[in-house]
């Protein structure tokens, strides 16, 4: 992997069409995005992360990220998604997630120079000080190991920082919130049994995906003194979708210390999907902070998770433009800071150290 000459403010200003203040503001912070679903692309057709793309479609479903543009974009850091299969045999499943994992891993090893997996708050700082990208480690889809929980247990060890619960299907789990289930059954006992697990072994818990009935429950069922998280989502309160939250659950993510990040998705923002504006992102993320305070947003991307991004922010390497576009709505400089790194390592340290 080539490492590109690092860009003057100026001259990254002037490509984007931004301030330079903008750029200095990005360049100043920990920008870190909670849900990047990359790998399910090397895994299903071999796409190399380490190699840099042409963003595909003009940047629509995938092609959006590989690793010399989030070095390039000067990402600090992201958590990297193992996907579920649900049409899997559930042994099968459980199988998979270990070569998945493992495969995983050793694309990280290929760029140790530039990459470090991190699991806390300590490791993220020395990776950073090293001038690495931290990746952590997620799973989207909890019935990726949907075993009896003492044979699970094993397979969630501390490489895995968060797993949200259910995905676009409905499991042993719980309900998804997608309009394809059948009934919902809310959060299931193995469910609650799940979030224990998670809870002792200092694994967030992502409720993104979960139906409203189950989002409840699985509140309800969590450690009181641990953060929740929603890691890609967008707000009803900006536009009412089946995907995104209610003004209540934002403010039961907030209660709890956690923090909801806001996806790049067009249609999930309001906007037509191929006419989408980074401008919508930052709409969602300031309905955040007005209603669950500065402490909640973050940023969710869903980058080369099937979504047709903005088309004035397609890939990861424009991302400073949602930076000026918080200084244009007079965002505070910290709530700025907040949002692109602070709120999401606030609730590491409290989960992890």
């Amino acid at each position: 992997m080539r490492t590109e000459a690092k860009k003057t403010n100026s001259t990254w200003a002037r490509t984007l069409g931004v301030s330079e203040h903008a750029i200095e503001l990005y360049r100043a912070n920990d920008v870190i995005d909670l849900h990047v679903d990359s790998f399910i692309w090397h895994r299903l057709f071999g796409y190399d992360l380490t190699h840099r793309h042409r963003p595909l479609l003009a940047g629509a479903l995938f092609g959006q990220v590989d690793f010399p543009r989030i070095r390039a974009a000067e990402i600090s850091g992201a958590t990297w998604v193992i996907t579920t299969n649900p049409l899997r045999d559930r042994a099968d499943r459980a199988a998979t997630f270990e070569r998945n994992l493992n495969l995983l891993v050793a694309q990280f090893a290929r760029v140790e120079h530039d990459f470090a997996l991190v699991t806390d708050r300590r490791e993220y700082d020395a990776a950073r000080a090293l001038g690495k990208h931290a990746a952590f480690l997620g799973v989207q889809g909890g019935n990726a190991l949907e075993l009896e929980l003492d044979q699970a247990c094993e397979l969630y060890d501390r490489r895995i920082l968060r797993v949200t619960l259910v995905h676009l299907s409905s499991s042993r789990i719980g309900t998804t919130s997608s309009p394809l289930k059948l009934e919902s059954t809310g959060l299931s006992s193995y469910g609650r049994e799940l979030i224990q697990l998670l809870n002792h072994r200092k694994i967030l818990v992502d409720l993104a995906h979960i139906d409203e009935r189950g989002f409840w429950q699985a509140v309800d069922a969590h450690a009181h003194e641990l953060p929740l998280i929603v890691s890609h989502t967008g707000v009803n309160g900006v536009h009412r979708h089946w995907r995104n939250l209610s003004d209540d659950q934002l403010r039961a993510v907030a209660r709890s210390g956690g923090v909801v990040g806001i996806m790049y998705h067009a249609p999930y923002l309001g906007d037509h999907i191929w006419a989408g504006r980074a401008e919508s992102i930052v709409r969602h993320l300031e309905h955040v902070a007005n209603v669950a305070g500065e402490a909640t947003p973050a940023l969710g991307s869903d980058w080369d998770g099937a979504i047709v991004t903005p088309r004035d922010m397609p890939t990861c390497l424009e991302l400073p433009r949602l930076v000026q576009l918080m200084l244009e709505r007079r965002w505070p400089e910290a709530r700025i800071r907040a949002t692109l790194g602070q709120n999401f390592l606030r609730v590491l340290a409290h989960a992890r150290g």
